[in-house]
């Protein structure tokens, strides 16, 4: 009898899944490749690297690992998770807000209504 692995997972479980997909999405984005290549580079199918990315507990492992092996070739799922890539760390910040500059007091004065 086939099992719906999602609802055998307690919630941190399943929000682990969700997180290293996050992870090898943002990796992937980072690094500037479309998710069909990565998916062909793994020989896998886009619809299953779009549930990887997604963290869907129905897929093998095998699958994830040569994902992220098409991804990011030489690096391991250990290092994945335990530390930051530097194509990740330049996207963070590129995307982090910048603080607007403090406005003068005009500035202040005619912004009140």
């Amino acid at each position: 009898m086939k099992r719906n692995q999602a609802t055998t997972l307690t919630p941190e479980l399943a929000q682990q899944l969700i997180d290293l997909g996050q992870r090898l999405a943002r990796l992937r984005i980072a690094r500037r490749i479309r998710q069909e290549d990565a998916a062909t580079r793994a020989g896998i199918s886009r619809s299953t690297a779009a549930l990887i990315e997604k963290g869907a507990a129905r897929l093998a492992i095998g699958q994830v690992i040569r994902y992220l092996e098409a991804i990011a070739p030489g690096k391991t799922l250990t290092r994945l998770l335990t530390e930051e890539d530097p194509a990740v760390t330049a996207l963070s910040a590129s995307e982090r807000r910048r603080r607007a500059r403090t406005l003068s007091d005009a500035e202040l004065k005619e912004l009140e209504f």
